[in-house]
């Protein structure tokens, strides 16, 4: 989905695209620019190591991803070097050949296998070691995971699962009906619910009043692809929505005029995101975020990050049936999980 495996990978070993740094050097520039870090452990003699370097890290569009969104740093795990890692340094003992690194084993503990890949986030609170080699394929979930939030709500093994529906690997033959895709049993597991602009929304409001559910996304934003794709397609998810809410598309970017409660919005040109979304988000942008209104309108909710479909359920359900009204969210999230 970043990027395409290349034709053919290149034979020299320093042939990663990608613009590695020491740890020195990103803690330097995360000082004045916050961004996640990267960490490639290997070794020296590791082989697998080398045809990461000279495949993954040798594709175009998925190390142009990694140098825009990371702080990519190579580490040797066998090496001499004394390091400091959040104020405290770390040497290697030395007690044998291949001695690990003390930094190498505070990231990998008792198992040092490599190469290694360490995802960090959120000023260093959200970290996620995956051992082993990582194709283009193995890789992209794990960046977007961590570049885009979704640690925030949602397991990585979850989030794994549906940007493997999202994006299957082999793709089947287009022998189904466009709106929907089926199981190996050949009953359906997805269907394409129906997308209303927020002025097409506003305009069925008149003669038929539903509650609305605004999908705030762009197309940059790669939880927001696989949201859109798996998130409200379940068959009871569709239904369900169909019943209580206009579903809406709204991209954060659209440089559409929205009328709405007297007012107009408009997308500004100095500004990345249109005004709409700015007044309905209360200047608190993340995405995806679904935005809740009542059938008079009113925004009473607004949800942030990536959700899955299991989360979304009992969240639709929660305004849906306006439980909210009366009933707190974690009461009513219990209750639900206990009738599941």
């Amino acid at each position: 989905m970043l990027a395409q495996h290349p034709s053919a990978s290149p034979s020299a070993e320093d042939s990663s695209l990608v613009k590695w740094l020491d740890f020195k050097e990103a803690f330097e520039k995360n000082k004045t620019h916050p961004l996640p870090f990267l960490i490639d452990i290997y070794t020296d003699w590791c082989g697998w190591c080398k045809h990461m370097m000279r495949t993954t890290y040798s594709t175009p569009g998925l190390a142009g991803y990694i140098n825009a969104n990371f702080y990519p740093v190579k580490f040797n795990a066998e090496t001499k070097d004394t390091i400091e890692y959040l104020g405290t340094k770390y040497f290697n003992a030395e007690l044998g050949t291949r001695s690990p690194h003390q930094l190498a084993i505070k990231f990998l503990g008792e198992r040092m296998s490599y190469p290694s890949t360490v995802f960090i986030n959120n000023n260093f609170q959200f970290s996620l070691l995956s051992a082993g080699y990582l194709d283009v394929r193995k890789i992209e979930p794990l960046l977007i995971y961590t570049v885009e939030n979704i640690f925030r709500t949602t397991q990585y093994e979850d989030f794994k699962k549906y940007y493997e529906l999202a994006y299957p690997e082999t793709p089947a033959e287009n022998t189904k009906p466009e709106n929907s895709t089926s199981t190996d049993n050949g009953q359906s597991s997805t269907v394409n619910p129906h997308w209303y602009s927020f002025n097409e929304a506003l305009l069925k409001q008149k003669n038929n009043a539903k509650k609305l559910l605004v999908f705030v996304h762009t197309e940059w934003c790669n939880g927001c692809r696989i949201m859109k794709k798996t998130t409200f397609t379940p068959p009871d998810v569709v239904k369900y929505l169909e019943e209580k809410y206009y579903l809406v598309d709204l991209n954060a970017e659209t440089k559409d005029t929205i009328l709405f409660a007297g007012q107009t919005f408009v997308h500004e040109k100095d500004k990345p995101f249109h005004q709409f979304v700015y007044a309905a988000l209360k200047g608190n942008v993340f995405l995806p975020s679904c935005i809740v209104f009542n059938q008079e309108l009113q925004a009473v909710d607004a949800i942030p990050y990536y959700l899955t479909p299991e989360t979304m359920e009992p969240i639709l359900k929660y305004y849906g049936d306006e439980a909210y009204k009366t009933t707190k969210w974690e009461d009513f999230r219990q209750r639900y999980s206990e009738k599941k």
